[in-house]
């Protein structure tokens, strides 16, 4: 399979080099127009500089600050008009040869690209160019996003026909398609076993860790107060720990009877990913069996055990302020407020509830209902805030569904990619991964919902240049991001 592969390179590369190679051009000058002050001329310029157009091309930056319902084609000709006649050709009807004008409006959330009759592309290319700027562009990298789209239409502009993708897919359809299915075939068996190896090593450092304490872990099982809520629920999760533990070595057992070849399959990845993930719970309940036993009974190393129990908390108090920090997060908002007051409460609390708990003035299980109810308390602030953020960025109800199911299905744990989500904790442990909603699943809620409302928008293309544009007709599109 390599050799016919490699094969089959050496013919493609001789078919793409055979013509004459296309001449590297820098533009010949750029011109930057950063009405919406949100470019970084200082990185954008020399990065543009060092690009490559095929032809010799001006190029010009355009930014302003807009609105969604503008037609940012009618805002590019109006400004070209009024302060850059020079864009434009002599009979006023067409963008003027040579010129590729790349167009930003970060307020309204359009992007737009216009050519000189001599550079201009195809509708689906510029349409192109402007995706390739998107990503950036929504996550408000102004200028890495200004570059990635110059850049891509300066691959694309006056492409050498031997280069562009419907030669390629017409004129060498079955070559690329061989190269292209082997190589694929290749990467993916080497993907797979590179993950295989990597989550071998996973599940056999978490058995290895379990294994070895697995005496220890029955001692800690053992002394655990079964009259204690939590207590007596983690006994649950205890009396299943060695049938489970039996099965992660039967798992182990197959996994290292796999062959390196075998490994590059993707069923036995399944398999693999399958013995680390149940080590790994294994290894965390082990925890959660110590430090329930340890903090329950007052144990030598009850602090310890209190400290990772508040860890989490901790965790997502010390998260929020970046989280009301990001861009559409409603920061200023009421909503915003009351997280930022809970959590400057909450720091004061944690420092009362570890204080009595050290002079036993408050048991063990009253500490754990306290962050039990203060942890549900921010859940609930969290929701607060997820209505108050889907009530400013949605536009329709359909987008406020889409946001709304975005940010419920982050809570609930359907967004991790592999297996279900454990919090190696008490409560972690008794209570499911759903029943609190934590800051790192609000902030990934909270950016796929806002990406699949952005790409929902995104979908239609604006190639008109408005009532003021009369009978002007240069070629250009804007789209939304």
């Amino acid at each position: 399979m390599r050799r016919a592969l490699a094969a089959m390179l050496l013919v493609l590369l001789g078919l793409v080099s055979g013509p004459a190679a296309a001449r590297a051009e820098p533009p010949v000058g750029i011109v930057v127009e950063d009405g919406a002050g949100v470019l970084d001329r200082n990185r954008l310029i020399p990065a543009v500089e060092a690009m490559d157009f095929y032809e010799p091309t001006r190029v010009a930056v355009f930014t302003y600050r807009g609105s969604a319902e503008d037609n940012l084609n009618e805002e590019v000709l109006r400004f070209a008009r009024a302060q850059h006649p020079e864009w434009i050709s002599g009979d006023g009807q067409k963008w003027a040869d040579g010129l590729f004008i790349f167009a930003v409006d970060p307020v309204g959330r359009h992007v737009g690209t216009y050519m000189g009759e001599d550079r201009k592309v195809s509708l689906e290319q510029r349409e192109d160019i402007q995706n390739a700027s998107k990503d950036l562009l929504r996550d408000a990298q102004w200028t890495d996003g200004t570059i990635a789209g110059i850049r891509r239409g300066a691959e694309l502009i006056n492409q050498p026909w031997y280069r562009s993708t419907a030669f390629l897919v017409t004129a060498w359809s079955s070559a690329a398609a061989a190269v292209l299915g082997a190589a694929a075939w290749l990467v993916v068996r080497w993907r797979t076993r590179a993950a295989s190896r990597r989550e071998l090593a996973r599940g056999d450092a978490s058995y290895s860790s379990v294994s070895m304490d697995l005496q220890v872990t029955e001692l800690n099982a053992g002394t655990i107060p079964e009259s204690s809520r939590y207590g007596s629920t983690v006994l649950e999760k205890h009396r299943t720990f060695l049938a489970k533990y039996k099965t992660a070595t039967e798992l182990a057992n197959r996994a290292h009877a796999l062959t390196p070849r075998a490994m590059s399959r993707r069923p036995n990845l399944k398999l693999v990913r399958d013995f680390a993930d149940a080590s790994a719970e294994l290894d965390a309940l082990d925890d959660v069996i110590a430090d329930t036993n340890a903090l329950l009974n007052r144990g030598s190393a009850w602090a310890s055990a209190w400290d990772r129990q508040l860890a989490p908390f901790r965790s997502d108090l010390a998260a929020l302020e970046q989280m009301l920090s990001k861009r559409h997060a409603a920061g200023d908002s009421a909503t915003a407020a009351a997280l930022r007051s809970f959590r400057d409460e909450s720091h004061r609390d944690i420092e009362r509830w570890s204080a009595e708990l050290a002079e036993g003035t408050t048991s063990p299980e009253t500490a754990l209902d306290r962050l039990r109810d203060a942890r549900t308390h921010l859940t609930e602030l969290l929701k607060n805030h997820a209505d108050t953020v889907i009530a400013g960025f949605a536009k329709t109800d359909r987008e406020a569904r889409l946001m709304r199911e975005e940010m419920d299905s982050a809570q609930a744990g359907t967004k991790v990619r592999y297996g279900r989500t454990y919090e190696p904790s008490i409560l972690g442990t008794v209570y499911p991964s759903y029943y609190f909603f934590s800051v790192p699943a609000f902030n990934t809620g909270f950016s796929t919902g806002v990406g699949s409302v952005s790409t929902a928008r995104g979908g239609g293309g604006t190639t008109g240049y408005g009532g003021s544009g009369g009978s002007f007709s240069g070629s250009g599109s804007s789209s939304s991001f």
